[in-house]
């Protein structure tokens, strides 16, 4: 019987050399007594009775682990099973002697109990990201957090890692029994298992933690059984705001019937919306050439569609009512659902640049989307441009044609596939169809290019080549514009 004794459990690499030469040395796993020695130095050599015998042998020749392997084992040898490094051994001499495909037998009673055991430290990983609670404690240095917690496993030293990441700037220490781990700002030390008495009860800053808990609390969502196999009941007694959820949970009945009973909340925009019905279809006014006031009063009525409801509000066009160019872009996007003005974000300053080099004068322009208010997802803080489908752009079309009868332009500039198509048809292919003059049926001449938009996601290797060609579309503009 060969005895191996490991001056730390919890630690792959201590194990996977004392495997290595077992291995080596052809002891199969029924002739190995594993035993965990005490922690006396977590950076020291692994201990063991076979001595300098068993390091010199090295690995059985021309080994190879399979990487699962490894990714298993660095989990199961967290797990406070003490069986685990013999199991883990018994799976490594079987791949060792032929069995390669060994792990990917879920019915075999070693992979599923490894697999068992790695799948509860992946959890207790996880509930030791979630419910450590550090306190502040004020010594000769200044500030440190301590943070006291109980895991069923010793998954300590594999998940310090990722409090030096979040908590970089700070100094603190987590305490368990098995062992502790302490930040000082510069380094990760891991040292030897405290009891609770070490750690604070608590600090200044929990009663204002336990005042934002109540507040986010929300008893509509209550589900118990759910809440306690997320956060068990046995993780309680260290968070400071478990002291209020037996509370919390007895009036969460009373409080959803208070919040159904109350008036709903309306939400602000930056720019309310017109106070008309809602749901109701502002009509485009009547007659042979509606005004442009009222095409705009029009616009900011509409309700056709629903992309009313999260803008801040809709974008009419802007420029000369008898202006010999229209600009027709797509929508308008987060600046211009802001200010309320078109193409006066990044794509709409870029334009701005092209006019120039183009020589065209921007204020002779009338500008318009196809699209009048901005169609978005919410991606953090910020809002970002979703294309407005088939339905939304038709809702927007009567808006559209009224601002072409009003304004007469002797000729329109397409901005992007939505406006081309607003012009001339579904079927327009953009990208082969750009650059050049088309004329509809009533002899207005349409001019189709990319949206500028399209150049600020182009790679910054392609931009230089796409800028010359969008230049030399809107040079087209330039010269059929000074034609009499």
């Amino acid at each position: 019987m060969r005895r191996v004794e490991l001056a730390d459990g919890a630690d792959l690499v201590q194990w996977r050399d004392a495997a290595r030469a077992l291995l080596a040395d052809g002891v199969p796993p029924e002739q190995v007594l594993w035993q965990v020695g005490a922690q006396r130095d977590l950076l020291g050599e692994v201990v063991d009775a076979m001595g300098d015998a068993m390091r010199r042998s090295g690995s059985p020749a021309g080994l190879r682990v399979p990487r699962d392997f490894l990714d298993l084992a660095g989990l199961v040898i967290a797990h406070a099973d003490p069986r685990r490094h013999a199991l883990l051994y018994r799976l490594l001499w079987r791949i060792a002697r032929g069995e390669r495909a060994l792990l990917a037998m879920a019915t075999d009673d070693d992979v599923a109990w490894a697999r068992h055991a790695a799948k509860a430290v992946r959890r207790e990983k996880h509930k030791m990201k979630a419910f450590v609670r550090f306190r502040e404690v004020v010594d000769g240095e200044g500030s440190v957090y301590v943070a006291w917690f109980e895991p069923e496993h010793d998954v300590l030293p594999q998940v310090a890692p990722f409090f030096v990441r979040r908590f970089a700037g700070m100094r603190w220490s987590i305490l368990t029994p098995a062992r502790s781990a302490h930040w000082d700002g510069q380094a990760l030390h891991l040292g030897e298992g405290a009891r609770r008495g070490d750690a604070p009860d608590g600090d200044a800053l929990e009663d204002l933690w336990r005042v934002y808990y109540a507040n986010i609390f929300n008893p509509a969502r209550l589900k118990v059984g759910a809440m306690v196999k997320e956060m068990p009941v046995r993780y309680w007694k260290n968070m400071p705001e478990a002291a209020l959820i037996p509370a919390l949970v007895r009036d969460a009945g009373a409080r959803m019937h208070a919040m159904v009973d109350a008036a709903p909340t309306v939400s602000r925009k930056a720019f309310p919306a017109p106070r008309d019905t809602p749901g109701a279809r502002a009509a485009v006014p009547v007659g042979a050439s509606p005004g442009l006031p009222a095409i705009h009063a029009s616009v900011a009525a509409c309700r056709a569609c629903p992309l009313w409801a999260p803008a801040t509000q809709a974008v009419p066009g802007e420029g000369p009512a008898d202006a010999r160019i229209m600009v027709i872009g797509e929508q308008p996007g987060d600046r211009e659902d802001l200010a309320g003005r078109p193409f006066v974000g990044p794509a709409g300053q870029l334009f701005d640049r092209a006019l120039a080099e183009a020589g065209i004068d921007r204020a002779t322009l009338y500008l318009t989307n196809a699209v009048k208010h901005f169609k978005f997802r919410p991606a953090g803080k910020r809002r970002m441009h979703v294309r407005a489908d088939a339905t939304e752009q038709a809702a927007c079309r009567p808006r559209l044609e009224a601002e072409l009868a009003a304004v007469r332009p002797r000729m329109v500039l397409c901005l992007g596939a939505t406006a081309a198509q607003a012009l001339l048809g579904r079927g327009f292919a953009l990208l082969s169809g750009r650059g050049r003059w088309y004329r509809l049926d009533d002899g207005l001449r349409v001019l189709p290019t990319v949206h500028p938009s399209w150049l600020l996601r182009l790679p910054e290797s392609e931009r230089p080549a796409a800028w010359r060609d969008f230049i030399a579309d809107l040079r087209l503009l330039r010269a059929a514009s000074a034609q009499p």
